[in-house]
């Protein structure tokens, strides 16, 4: 029986957090759709550019295999994510994909920018995970420091505020919480705290 659970909002918000384990806690299979975006803009680097023509051609060849490369939580390859998921066709090249894990049977969690609006709108949860930006830009860059020790924190927040305003803007498939979505902000809270209350609107909603 399939059962959709859309989880969006911005970088460091703690929505991939959330959304792993949710999935573990209802044995549900997870995707991470903001990996799928910035492994097709790693591919695209790795073919030459991020024009449309190099991101649309990255997108359709996508492999399994470069989901799993080890440089995606990177800050260029979080930048190029956010320069090709503006393009209409690459989003169209990834969207039967991600709708078809939506709805496999035995449940699946998706987070990502769209999922509650445009990959799953009849999703049977949809949550949006919010926190300031001085958190998020904090989360980030306590994960990101350990590989560039010279990164500051102004950087990492300046970057933060780039993808938001790019991925806000976009003409398709803003990032936005959907009309019917449970909006929470993690600031203040615990991973512990954040967790229990996704599972709480999950449960409220079987």
């Amino acid at each position: 029986m399939a059962f959709t659970i859309a989880i969006d909002g911005p970088a460091a918000a703690g929505k991939g957090t959330i959304a792993k384990a949710v999935a573990a806690h209802f044995g549900f299979a997870h995707l991470d759709t903001g990996l799928l975006y910035r492994a097709t803009g790693a591919r695209a680097l790795d073919l030459g550019g991020l024009d449309e023509d190099t991101a649309v051609r990255a997108a359709e060849t996508l492999t399994e295999d470069d989901l799993a490369r080890d440089d995606l939580r990177t800050s260029d390859a979080g930048q190029a994510a956010s320069v090709v998921a503006a393009i209409p066709a690459v989003r169209e090249a990834l969207l039967n994909w991600q709708q078809a894990f939506a709805r496999r049977d035995g449940g699946a969690v998706l987070d990502g920018r769209d999922i509650g609006t445009v990959v799953a709108p009849d999703a049977e949860v949809k949550l949006y995970v919010t926190a300031s930006d001085a958190e998020r830009a904090r989360r980030r860059h306590a994960e990101l420091v350990k590989a560039r020790p010279d990164l500051t924190l102004d950087e990492v927040l300046d970057d933060l505020k780039a993808r938001d305003r790019r991925d806000a803007s976009r003409d398709t498939a803003p990032m936005k919480p959907a009309d019917d979505a449970h909006v929470f902000d993690t600031t203040s809270m615990s991973i512990d705290a954040a967790v229990a209350e996704a599972v709480r609107l999950v449960d409220a909603a079987r």
